[in-house]
């Protein structure tokens, strides 16, 4: 067998495996505890662009300066963000504080 022709095959059947792969990657979503309802519906029209491609959102409340006290806010955001998303995707990870940002993750629901 020629070792050249080996070689060009294996390439090739790389490469046709390397097309039918989907990469999943994470789309980050940023919130404030106090975000008007505009900015979020904007935000979850996009989401739901995500998630439809097959994409993972992950949904970040971020707490600046004094902003921790609002700490049930970001919670209660996250919550409605999740339930609004129920159609089309399901909860990863619930949401957490990690410092000062509180995050979740969803998934495409299948």
């Amino acid at each position: 067998m020629d070792y050249g022709k080996f070689q060009f095959e294996k390439r090739k059947k790389e490469k046709e495996a390397k097309k039918k792969q989907h990469v999943i990657s994470v789309k980050e979503l940023r919130f404030r505890p106090h975000t008007d309802d505009h900015d979020y519906d904007f935000k979850i029209r996009h989401a739901r662009k995500f998630l439809g491609e097959g994409n993972k959102v992950k949904a970040t409340v971020q707490f600046r300066g004094r902003d921790i006290i609002y700490s049930d806010k970001g919670r209660e955001l996250l919550d409605r963000f999740s339930s609004d998303l129920s159609d089309v995707s399901k909860i990863e990870s619930a949401a957490m504080l990690e410092g000062k940002r509180m995050s979740m993750i969803l998934t495409p629901a299948k």
